[in-house]
């Protein structure tokens, strides 16, 4: 088990940009899948993006060309830069290694007003 530590939620306005951080207790390996997750109130948790180690990266179609994932290994760090935010984008982002049976992060509460 890996313990995450997210950082950098808030409350923007729409059209507004965070930036999630995201750190791991341990080294990151280079089999390790790291990913951010949402969910927001009344709705199922949804994949946001994900990052292999070479930096392999996957999106939901919703947060293609706004959102953008990177890693620095180094640091056993996983960022998640979100742009041009909206209110559909509110909800609790988790960071996530290795996904459904990996490891999970507390959660940071992002949200989007109108």
């Amino acid at each position: 088990q890996v313990q995450l530590v997210e950082s950098g939620g808030g409350l923007v306005q729409a059209g507004g940009s965070l930036r999630l951080s995201c750190v791991a207790d341990r080294s990151i390996f280079s089999g390790d899948i790291m990913g951010w997750y949402r969910q927001a109130p009344g709705k199922q948790r949804e994949l946001v993006a994900t990052i292999t180690y070479s930096g392999g990266t996957k999106y939901a179609d919703s947060v293609k060309g706004r959102f953008t994932i990177s890693r620095v290994n180094a640091m056993n760090t996983v960022y998640l830069q979100m742009n041009s935010l909206r209110p559909e984008d509110t909800g609790v982002y988790r960071c996530n290694v290795n996904g459904a049976f990996g490891s999970w992060g507390q959660g940071t509460q992002v949200t989007v007003s109108s």
